[in-house]
């Protein structure tokens, strides 16, 4: 179902998502962590824990 997603633009957007709270919440630093250790199926289940639209990250087919 999401073998289509370009997972180093969602890690990259995640590591943004997180550390831009820790200013506020410092304790958010440890998400960023996950999110950089984290393997394909766990960053799908961060961004989805965190209503990220999936869809905005699948990569057209082009093959020819």
């Amino acid at each position: 179902m999401y073998e289509n997603i370009n997972f180093e633009m969602l890690r990259n957007d995640l590591m943004i998502y997180f550390g831009s709270a820790t200013g506020i919440f410092p304790a958010a630093f440890i998400n960023v962590v996950e999110v950089e250790k984290a393997n394909t199926s766990e960053l799908i289940e961060i961004a989805l824990n965190n209503n990220f639209d999936l869809s905005k990250y699948e990569e057209n087919n082009k093959s020819l």
